[in-house]
């Protein structure tokens, strides 16, 4: 059985390192998404989100591999987050826009998508599935670095990520990013890896030392 190294292939955007910030290249790729707002600790459309995304993508794998015998990791849960209209604030939860996603690797089509929807939900009541889309998304230029600890103690690491922006003459725009590289029922929160990302564009300006 032919086993695809997503891991490996990726290494770039998928591994940190939580004494520097780097620049990375995102280039498009194919992600399982579902769309919410607002505070997501005790959120119940929060957690049936993530339900339904795991569902989906380990429903694709074991199809593939079943089917093309190719072997493949589902990859890390990720989630954007944003304010309408205004920056984007880690303090005011209740504002928050959120978008959880799950990359796919080159091979999984619309049609596995559908096939593994329609399969779960002849077993089980995912309230989720119906707002899951499959589309591609592209960040392009980023700069990125590792969180070690809690997610309500990122602000240090968010500040530092954008200072290095600024340093370098790039400004942030589009979505904070975040890739949980850690699983919450198994590890406790001061151990939490979280890989903190946000796009960037040449500002014009170049912050002297």
């Amino acid at each position: 059985m032919k086993t695809l190294d997503l891991k490996t292939e990726y290494r770039s955007l998928y591994t940190a390192s939580p004494k520097k910030v780097a620049f990375v290249k995102v280039p498009p790729l194919k992600y399982l998404m579902i769309d919410g707002s607002g505070d997501p600790n005790g959120s119940e459309e929060f957690q049936q989100a993530v339900q339904a995304l795991y569902n989906v993508s380990y429903t694709i794998k074991f199809t593939i591999k079943k089917k093309n015998e190719i072997n493949y990791p589902v990859m890390a849960l990720e989630g954007l987050w944003w304010m309408e209209g205004q920056p984007f604030n880690v303090k005011k939860k209740e504002l928050w826009k959120w978008r959880l996603m799950i990359m796919q690797p080159n091979m999984v089509t619309k049609k596995y998508v559908t096939d593994a929807v329609k399969s779960i939900r002849t077993k089980k009541e995912l309230p989720s599935l119906a707002l899951l889309r499959f589309e591609k998304f592209s960040e392009g230029l980023s700069v990125q670095t590792l969180h070690i600890g809690s997610y309500v103690e990122e602000l240090p690491t968010i500040t530092r990520l954008h200072a290095f922006a600024a340093e370098q003459g790039y400004e942030i725009h589009g979505y904070h990013h975040e890739i949980y590289q850690s699983d919450p029922r198994r590890v406790p929160p001061e151990k939490y890896k979280t890989i903190l990302r946000h796009p960037v564009r040449k500002s014009g300006k170049r912050k002297e030392n």
